[in-house]
Formats: structure tokens, sequence, C-alpha cells
């Protein structure tokens, strides 16, 4: 496949780029039903690109057998209405046989979460991503990338040898580490979506940045659209405003090391009557003063 062959998918991460919670049943099974009714929701609200299996999904808590659902009843539920942007991970052979699932089911592209393993080297990191990304050709590739360390040269290696390598989420909570190594690996070569959501959204696209990611778009997702196309249009002091109205509840999200960066989204879900706010360990639910907290951050915010 040539580079032009996925300038939709290009175009689909210069957008909002949801993240799905998924939501359990009270015997904690995936539930299904809510399931398709917030991605509806989603939908509905103008949202056109969705990555299930992504952290926010609670990827790490999911069994293989249901990140492959996940992303079947994503894929079903979404239709041509939106972009899905797989997360995908853990070691090779699991990651690869999740981007062919993927490939399978029907995904234009899949996110690769950012490799767990004690002893990583940066030349391994780009072995790993090519191994996948070579896996699925047809499929836009899009690294999770986390990790301060790593330099711009490395993802320029990759898309060297792996040109469906289109994208990058980059979350290091650093805008000027940000802006040099966009600059190294190519600022106009990949599409660069600010991985660390609506709170870091307004720095990175400053320096280059085109689409964010979101937790938030699930409680309400005309909230992060608005700051999208404030940010597009280069209107900072609009786009503050937003983020001035956002910013305690992505702090809640954030804080201690963002223990509670799913647990929060949830608990606003469960304070519109959308899901229960139920979650898996290590993560928990909030203590109730803060669930009240969390209500009333969110009362009255425009779907």
């Amino acid at each position: 496949m040539s580079t032009s062959d996925f300038t939709s998918l290009r175009a689909a991460l210069a957008d909002v780029v949801a993240i799905p919670v998924t939501p359990f049943t009270a015997d904690d099974t995936l539930d299904t039903d809510t399931h398709r009714t917030l991605l509806r929701r989603l939908l509905d609200g103008g949202v056109r690109t969705v990555t299930p299996n992504g952290n926010t999904g609670e990827y790490y808590a999911l069994s293989p057998e249901e990140r492959r659902a996940v992303t079947e009843l994503t894929i079903d539920e979404v239709g041509d209405r939106a972009a899905v942007l797989v997360g995908i991970g853990l070691d090779l052979p699991t990651a690869v046989a999740a981007a062919e699932h993927a490939r399978a089911a029907g995904a234009g592209m899949v996110m690769v979460h950012q490799p767990v393993h004690p002893y990583a080297s940066q030349d391994g990191w780009t072995d790993y991503h090519r191994v996948i990304a070579e896996a699925v050709p047809e499929l836009g590739v899009v690294p999770y990338i986390r990790n301060p360390q790593l330099g711009g040269d490395y993802l320029a290696e990759l898309a060297d040898l792996c040109p469906n390598v289109i994208g990058v989420k980059y979350a290091v909570p650093d805008a000027t580490r940000f802006a040099a190594f966009a600059r190294d690996a190519g600022l106009d070569r990949f599409v660069w979506v600010a991985g660390l959501a609506e709170l870091y959204a307004p720095s990175y696209f400053a320096s280059g940045a085109t689409g964010f990611t979101s937790g938030l778009a699930n409680v309400a997702p005309t909230v992060s659209l608005t700051l999208l196309t404030a940010l597009r249009a280069g209107d900072y002091p609009a786009a503050m405003k937003i983020w001035e109205r956002i910013r305690p509840f992505e702090e809640l999200r954030a804080a201690h090391q963002s223990a509670n960066n799913v647990t929060v989204v949830k608990e606003a879900l469960a304070s519109l009557g959308l899901c229960r706010r139920d979650l898996r360990p290590p993560s928990r639910a909030l203590p109730e003063a803060q669930r009240t907290a969390v209500a009333g951050l969110v009362a009255g915010w425009a779907v």
C-alpha cells in the first residue's frame, strides 16, 4: 500500500480520538448492550475516531478473549460512521495476533501500546514495532509513546522500514520534549496525536499536534469537539476557556500518577445513569465524597 492510500486514515487521526470505556455487568462480564449504547452516544455526539482496547478501556484488565470481543463489537457497531484504531500490545506474538485479528475484523488502524518490559532498548523498540507493522502492511500503525528517553530518530528509522507507520500517540508529559521529538522524527511525516488528552492538547497543538485523545468524550463529546474546533482555528483564548472548564475533571483523572484515569470517567457516566461504575483491579472506585464532586463537575455538560 502506498502512502497516499493512508490519506483518509491520517485525516481520522487529526481529530478527537475517543477512547471508549469498557462497561462491566454486576457479575464482572462485558456489558455488551451498554457498550453499544455508549458507542452510539459517542457517534451521535460527532466523534469520528474511536480506539477500542485503549487504556481508558482497561486494556490491561481484559482477557485476550475480551479484547477480541471488544474489537469486534466496536467495529460492528461503528460501521462506516467512524474510523477504528484498535489498541494492541503485550508480548510480540500476542501483539501480531491482535493486529491480524483487527485486520480480519475490518479495522483500518492499530495503536501499539508502549511495550511493557523492564529492559527495553531503543533499537528493540524499533524491532518490536517493525515486526507488527510488517505483519499488517494494509493497516495504518500508530505507536503509543510514553518513554521520554526514546529519540525521534528511532521513529524515523521505523517509518523508513514500514511506510504504514502513519501517526504517533505521544504521551510524554513534556511539551518541549514533544516539540523536539516531532521535529527529530519529521513533523510533516506523521500525524501527531496529543496522547494526554484535553489537558495537554493546547500546548501540544502549539508545537505541531493536530489531534488529541479523549476519555472525557465518553461523558461529553461536544466539549471535546468544541476544543478541537478552537485549536484548529488557532483560537487559543477560546481553547483555554474550555481548558479551564474541564481542568478540574482532568486533574482528578491525572492525580496520583493517573490512578483514577478510568475511575473518574466511569464515575461520571454512572452519575448520568449511563454505565455502572464497576472497574477491575488495580483500578478502584472512588470514595463517596469524590463521587459527589465528579457528579457536580459534569452536571449540565452538553452531550
